[in-house]
This record gives structure tokens, sequence and C-alpha cells, in this order.
């Protein structure tokens, strides 16, 4: 069974890439192994980076996630960043009102 969240395809040589890669459809059961990974990256990992770019649809629960996953980075002074978002991501989060907290740039091409 394939997992919701992918790990990133990795060449030869980048392994030190340790970006969480959302899934296509972000839904409440794609946030249950979201969380697990955020947890895991906030205690083996000095930063969290998170691949917005295949995102297609994302829901309240891992709008969610992310923000409390932001806020803990930002607590425990780790680098949180979301990574290559897809114009569907960025209408979603911008529409929520959530850009800023999530530190994404929207542009003038976005709400």
């Amino acid at each position: 069974m394939n997992s919701p969240l992918s790990l990133p395809d990795m060449a030869p040589g980048s392994l030190d890439d340790r970006s969480l890669r959302l899934p296509v459809n972000g839904n409440t059961v794609a946030a249950e192994d979201l969380k697990v990974r955020l947890v895991l990256a906030a205690d083996l990992d000095e930063e969290m980076r998170i691949d917005a770019s295949q995102v297609e649809s994302v829901g309240q629960a891992v709008l969610q996630l992310l923000v409390a996953a932001g806020a803990e980075a930002e607590r425990r002074s780790l680098n949180f960043e979301i990574t290559n978002p897809s114009a569907a991501f960025v209408e979603r989060v911008a529409g929520c009102g959530l850009a800023e907290t999530l530190g994404l740039q929207t542009g003038k091409d976005h709400p």
C-alpha cells in the first residue's frame, strides 16, 4: 500500500534531502501520516522542509498541522519552510488568510 505522503525521489548523492512531500490531495487521512512525519522531523532534524509542489487540494486538517508545525519550529528555533508551493496550495493558504503564518509569498498573481 502506498503512503499518502511519499519521501522525495532521491537521486544518487542527494540523501541529505529530507523534505516532506505533501500529497496531491491533503485530506484528513493524509493528515494522520503528516502528523507522524512532522513530529519525527522536529525530533530528528534541525529543520522542517515541506515540499508542496504536487498539491492540488489541501484540507483543513493538513493546514492546521502545518500551522502547528510552524509554531513548534519557531518555539524550538528550527527552520520551517514550505518549498515549491503549487498554485492550488498558495491559493488555498491565501484564501484562508494563512500565507503570512506559513511564510508564503503570495505575489501579485495570487489572491
